[in-house]
């Protein structure tokens, strides 16, 4: 494109700094943060820039003292703020409840305001009603400082829209080209199920377990996949032990990309027990891949799938009805390949071509705002 004002000089690509976790750990908003970046870059219209705020410490024995290794994250990246502002036209700000919000997302937001930056805040997390209850008075002067409030899902906006917050809805984004798969034959006799959450309390892999615990008594040959780490894994290992499962149970720990696929390929049914959520990746990768969904109703998961129709809902820690969900499944093959037809069709929305398109959009907004 040629600018008339630019004496028919070509301008220089839009820079954008993308602000936000990254691997490891692989947790949804890192592993969207790497995502995006990926995907930004490769579209050769950007200069992209990431700042991470959990990047390694340096020197390493740092992060065995608290209140030091804090100092040693904030100041640095406090300081590449400060020099990317200089040369961005737009920063994006990955964001979500607690105290990374305090830390880093409040932060940027002021630095980028005082640099008269625009600042996109990409909001995610299924606690964000609840963080914005209690830390409304220290939260919300920041977010009217945003140029714009980004989220995933109907459900983050409505959640917004209660403090006179307008939101874009722009979704995550799934890679098909990665998980993709067929329903098997397995699904019958001998269903394997997986979960691909952190081990962490509000994901409640307990209720899993304790579901899969029921389904073994009537299909023995199932057997049950944990994907992910965190503190509750001896927890959840007693469980398994107590409840006699050790020989159908595998505890995978930290997966690569490479390796969720794999898994999914392999699995018939994903098991979502979390206890409050908002638009999880995994759902998505689980759909793509054709891995039949169950999960809890909780937060903004009915926004993204409908019950009967894209995957099997029930109450959070409830697992009778989980487990009842999944003998449905085994028992009703004609309803197993309808939600497998209806979420992948649905998925199609969530990839990179549908996807990123808003991004540039809003991004290319604000540099024409503020020629």
């Amino acid at each position: 494109m040629i600018d008339a004002n630019n004496n028919g000089a070509v301008p220089k690509p839009l820079a954008v700094t993308l602000v936000g976790p990254v691997p490891p750990p692989a947790g949804g908003m890192a592993m969207q943060t790497a995502q995006l970046l990926r995907l930004l870059t490769d579209t050769n219209q950007l200069n992209v820039k990431l700042i991470a705020v959990n990047p390694p410490y340096q020197p390493h024995w740092v992060a065995n003292i608290p209140v030091l290794r804090a100092l040693f994250r904030l100041l640095p990246y406090f300081w590449q703020l400060h020099k990317a502002c200089k040369h961005s036209d737009v920063i994006h700000l990955m964001a979500n409840s607690g105290w990374a919000w305090h830390l880093f997302a409040a932060p940027a937001i002021w630095i980028a305001h005082w640099h008269k930056v625009p600042v996109i805040v990409n909001y995610r997390g299924g606690l964000a009603a609840d963080f914005l209850a209690r830390q409304r008075r220290w939260v919300l002067p920041s977010l009217r400082r945003a140029s714009a409030i980004v989220t995933p899902s109907a459900f983050l906006q409505g959640v917004f829209a209660h403090y006179q917050l307008k939101c874009q809805i722009i979704p995550n984004i799934v890679d098909t080209a990665i998980f993709h798969g067929t329903l098997k034959a397995s699904l019958a006799t001998a269903p394997h199920l997986v979960v691909t959450r952190n081990l962490e309390a509000i994901y409640d892999i307990a209720t899993a377990i304790r579901a899969f615990a029921i389904i073994s008594k009537q299909l023995p040959q199932a057997r049950l996949s944990i994907a992910g780490s965190g503190p509750e894994r001896p927890a959840l290992v007693a469980l398994v032990q107590q409840l006699q499962l050790d020989s159908q149970v595998t505890f995978c720990g930290k997966l690569d990309r490479p390796q969720m696929a794999e898994l999914y390929a392999s699995a018939d049914i994903m098991l979502n027990p979390s206890t409050a959520d908002n638009m999880p990746n995994s759902l998505l990768e689980a759909m793509a891949a054709s891995v039949l969904v169950v999960s809890t109703d909780v937060g903004g998961i009915p926004y993204m799938v409908e019950h009967q129709r894209d995957a099997l809902l029930v109450a959070a820690a409830a697992p009778e009805q989980m487990a009842a969900a999944v003998l449905t499944l085994v028992a009703r093959p004609e309803l197993a390949k309808q939600l497998a037809a209806h979420a992948q069709a649905k998925v199609t929305q969530y990839q990179p071509a549908q996807v990123l398109p808003g991004w540039l959009a809003l991004y290319e907004h604000f540099r024409c705002a503020n020629a």
